[in-house]
């Protein structure tokens, strides 16, 4: 007789427990066990627990392959959900296998586990365990299928499978309690005081391993409805028309400031600071360093020269790498919208900045549209006060519609939404690189459907708040997806393209290499250990179709963008990992965490325009200009928002952070240490050179970085 003792882990999250019988069986490579029941006297499976059992066989099963976990109907009880996290067997002769599991298991079932060491197919060879990783890829593909939003859009998940899987009894998701108080006509809910449809059931019907923990659904809605109610209660959401004054955009957030918030406040109209958010405000990826002007920007020496001071002129400068542009020209065919009935407008600005002899980067010249000639003037600072912040005002205007819909969005959510789909339908549980990205897609597809059901439906937020509404961001998407680059997803190569590389204080791309070396630095780490050679990635067929599917379905095919759509290399391999692991964290947090902080000021962020952009010198005035910034509701509705996205909800996982243990083997575990090792040496870098820094700059301190994009 052989007995294999079986210690069960279920996680301690709410509702983690279950009242239905487990019950489990061993493969061997020499036989089964019988199906054994896990029952102990009293309730078994509660969140949090560990359980221990035996199974007894009537002789030793070899080499465990897999362990099948049965979940049954227990007497008159409901099926419900169980968590389980890992199971771990000791053999007869001391033998320990683990099997992780760390997903949600619903209704009644049978899961196989595999044991914790991470293989690649080509590391496989039993008929069973290839059928095994055969049948889950195909589960996975039956239930993650791909949807085309729009044309020229990366592929999204279709939940739409997920309530055909539920009316088909396929699988049973559990339904939470919806967070809404009220409907309207159209069986969309809101929250109180909240200006966002939601589309309940597109977020009921979520596959439970990628839908929000209640934990993060419940601080989502706190963080939301108090600052709703708020300005509902003073009166500003629902109220149309001019603001009256710049000091009454304070009462917006009267009681919700960051140090950096009031900072901006207070410095928003200075040209070192207008520069300085080129460097690190929440677009950090603008600027490209001239050798010579476009001709579409006639800037001359005379018009600068008393800006650039004795001694050196705008040519020598030109010369020296100290000119650079910030070009929005993806604006100059964008679709306009109108907002409380009212005609928006929209410009793509051209911004000429200098690099002066103490460091900052200061404007030289802005021309409000593509086309140079008597009807777009070229603004300079010493032109009237009111012109020249006008002119600034609508480069932050652009800055906002280019940052929202392309830098943020298209960039980190929505490429980082066809990567975890990839993974997901093309690498199996087992597979290292599975593993290793796992962490880096969590609650990333629901974020992305919470956005299309709130933002991006038609009458969303989007249509609410900005100038060029849903079809504007829908071309502005499609058009940066048909010029993105592999170069541009990579931030070294990004960096040495624009040019940018020797600005001082640019912190972001400081703080930005340090993690992108770290990230780098462990994923060769956990590449090299299960990829001895450059054959043994050309070799792995799941691998390879999983970066095939990413360049068919995110980057639709398009081989001018460089993005790999084959891997023969481990160098190859190592910096696309890099590179996806460094935007669905790092990137996402630069460009995400400092919405509030750089928008609760709406001159510096504004979401539209109600006036088309000057084309005379002389005509601003202080009334004019509140006559072109967005109205009150408008600006509310939008700053709520900004509020949102930048307060992470709770069940935070930070970079670096694994609570589940994926990886069983020593390499892959000493790998993870050395990289929290050396995260917190990069925090603590950061934060002594913040001491330092009047406006400290935060976002990319590793402790404040979530692991994914889930907000």
């Amino acid at each position: 007789m052989a007995v294999y003792r079986v210690r069960v882990t279920t996680g301690p999250y709410l509702g983690a427990g279950t009242l239905d019988n487990i019950s489990v069986i061993l493969v061997g490579t020499c036989g089964e066990s019988p199906k054994q029941l896990l029952d102990r006297l009293g309730r078994d499976f509660t969140p949090g627990s560990v359980q221990k059992y035996k199974v007894r066989c009537s002789e030793e099963l070899g080499e465990l392959l897999l362990l099948r976990l049965h979940k049954e109907r227990y007497a008159f009880f409901r099926k419900d959900s169980w968590y389980c996290s890992h199971i771990c067997v000791t053999g007869p002769d001391g033998t320990l296998s683990h099997f992780p599991c760390y997903q949600w298991i619903e209704g009644y079932c049978t899961v196989e586990l595999r044991p914790g060491t991470a293989r690649t197919i080509c590391q496989d060879s039993l008929p069973l365990l290839l059928d095994h990783r055969k049948r889950e890829l195909q589960a996975r593909q039956e239930c993650y299928r791909w949807k085309v939003y729009a044309p020229g859009y990366p592929g999204i998940v279709d939940v739409s499978c997920f309530e055909e899987m539920e009316s088909d009894k396929k699988f049973a998701l559990t339904k939470t309690t919806p967070c809404a108080n009220q409907d309207d006509n159209s069986g969309n809910r809101y929250l109180p005081g909240f200006p966002m449809k939601i589309d309940i059931p597109s977020l009921l019907h979520m596959e439970p391993n990628i839908r929000y923990s209640a934990t993060k659904t419940t601080s989502l809605i706190f963080n939301a409805i108090p600052v709703s109610l708020g300005m509902k209660l003073r009166g500003l959401i629902d109220r149309k028309g001019s603001w009256k004054k710049l000091d009454d955009i304070r009462n917006i957030f009267w009681c919700h400031k960051t140090f950096t918030s009031e900072y901006v406040t207070e410095h928003w109209y200075e040209d070192h600071f207008f520069g300085y958010q080129f460097l690190n405000g929440v677009n950090p990826v603008m600027l490209h360093c001239l050798s010579s002007l476009p001709s579409k920007l006639p800037v001359t020496n005379d018009m600068v020269a008393h800006l650039l001071g004795p001694g050196t002129c705008l040519q020598t400068e030109l010369e020296r790498g100290h000119i650079f542009l910030a070009d929005y020209w993806i604006l100059a065919e964008a679709p306009v919208h109108c907002l409380n009935r009212r005609q928006q407008y929209v410009a793509a600005p051209l911004c000429l900045l200098w690099l002066n002899p103490e460091g900052s980067l200061m404007p030289l010249a802005i021309q409000l549209s593509q086309i140079p000639g008597p009807d777009s003037p070229i603004f300079l600072p010493t032109d009237s006060d009111w012109d020249w912040l006008l002119a600034k005002t609508w480069v932050r205007n652009s800055e906002f519609l280019v940052h929202e819909h392309n830098t943020h969005f298209l960039c980190t959510h929505l490429l980082c939404e066809a990567f975890a789909m990839a993974t997901l339908r093309q690498l199996p549980l087992c597979h290292p690189i599975f593993k290793l990205l796992l962490p880096h897609t969590r609650y990333t597809l629901q974020v992305n459907t919470i956005a299309r059901a709130t933002l991006l439906n038609p009458e969303g937020l989007v249509d609410k708040v900005t100038s060029i509404g849903r079809q504007g961001l829908l071309y502005l998407m499609s058009t940066g997806l048909a010029h993105f680059t592999y170069t541009n997803f990579c931030l070294p190569d990004s960096l040495r393209a624009r040019g940018v590389m020797t600005i001082p204080n640019y912190h972001y791309r400081d703080d930005g290499l340090k993690i992108w070396a770290a990230i780098e630095s462990f994923v060769s780490e956990i590449v090299g250990y299960y990829y001895p050679s450059d054959a043994s990635v050309q070799q792995d067929s799941e691998l390879q179709a999983w970066v095939n599917e990413i360049f068919v379905r995110a980057f639709l095919g398009r081989e001018s963008s460089g993005f790999p759509s084959r891997l023969c290399t481990s160098e190859e391999l190592v910096k696309f990992l890099t590179a996806i692991i460094f935007n669905c964290s790092a990137q996402h947090a630069a460009v995400n965490s400092g919405q509030h902080d750089f928008g609760a000021w709406m001159p510096n962020a504004p979401s539209s325009m109600r006036q088309p952009p000057p084309q005379i010198k002389g005509t601003t005035t202080l009334k004019s200009y509140l006559e072109t910034l967005p109205e009150v509701n408008i600006t509310c509705n939008n700053l709520l928002l900004f509020w949102l996205v930048s307060q992470e909800p709770k069940d935070q996982r930070h970079l670096g952070t694994y609570p589940d243990q994926h990886f069983t083997e020593e390499a892959p575990q000493r790998s993870i240490a050395a990289f929290q090792s050396r995260l917190a040496q990069i925090s603590r870098d950061i934060r002594e050179r913040n001491q330092g820094l009047a406006l400290p700059y935060t976002y990319l301190d590793p402790p404040l970085i979530e692991n994914s994009v889930s907000i």
